[in-house]
This record gives C-alpha cells, structure tokens and sequence, in this order.
C-alpha cells in the first residue's frame, strides 16, 4: 500500500484501559505476539453498537480475567486519542482496513487481589503481567503508540 492509500484509511474505534492498584501502580501486559518487550495496557476494539465503556469493561474482562464488579472507573479521556501504525504493518493487521487506532481510554482502580488477575484467558494476548510505575509506561510501549501512552498519562495525571 502507498502512503497516498493508508493516508485515506479510517482509524479503527478502539477502548483502552489503565488499570491501577491501591498502590497507584498501572497493569501492563507482555504481548504474546511479539519477540521482543512490547509490554502495554490492556485495550481493544469497539464493537458496532457497542458503548466504548461497555466495550472497555469487555476488553479488560477478556485480556484479564478481571471482572466488572473488581473495578471502579475514575475518569475517561475527554475525546478519542488516535495513533497511526507504520506503514509496513498496514496492511498486515486488521487486513489492511484501517491506518491506526482511534482509541478512548479508561482509567480504572482494581479493588480485587493479584490472584484475581488471569492472562490465561479464551484467547490470551499477554504471556506474562506485571503492576509497573507511571513513569515507567511511555518507556516501554511499541514508538507508535508512545504520544498516546504520554497523552493519556497527561490527562489522568491528578487522579494517579
């Protein structure tokens, strides 16, 4: 696909989720799909029709196994951040139909245990979880998605 092609690409409507414990400390998963760290915050499509909290609790339930009523949501993005995939994964992901993500993401308290906590779910993403710093988040996420990991961080800053 030519950059003129991808440029013309809608974003795919996504939810992301920034899961916190009583520590202020944030989830963050080690992607399945990757060789090398690509550790990130649970998140994920919205369905057509679907309310993105609704679509956020999903995702979070489905990445996981953290259920509903283990968390207490404090905030949502003001609006909808989008990021764009390089151009060489364009059409290698979501089969080539989207340029990037527009996500709205979520923040979440996690009132449960660490044993309520299960990556092993009916289609794993992540092959290992870890509670990581705030600080530490931008760091450690894939570069194109680092201005949205950033922005999001901005934006929950007086509630982390």
């Amino acid at each position: 696909m030519t950059p003129d092609e991808i440029a013309k690409l809608p974003y795919r409507p996504c939810v992301g989720v920034m899961l916190i414990n009583q520590d202020g400390q944030v989830f963050v998963g080690q992607r399945r799909d990757r060789d090398t760290e690509a550790w990130q915050m649970p998140q994920g499509g919205v369905d057509k029709g679907e309310d993105p909290r609704a679509a956020a609790l999903r995702e979070l339930w489905e990445e996981t196994g953290v259920t509903a009523d283990l968390v207490e949501i404090l905030a949502e993005s003001a609006g909808w951040l989008p990021y764009d995939l390089p151009h060489d994964l364009v059409p290698n992901i979501w089969k080539g139909r989207f340029r990037g993500q527009e996500q709205k993401w979520f923040l979440m308290r996690f009132l449960g245990a660490d044993d309520q906590v299960n990556i092993e779910t009916g289609h794993p993403e992540f092959s290992q979880w870890r509670w990581q710093a705030p600080d530490q988040l931008v760091d450690k996420i894939v570069p194109f998605k680092r201005a949205v990991y950033a922005r999001v961080l901005e934006e929950f800053a007086e509630l982390l």
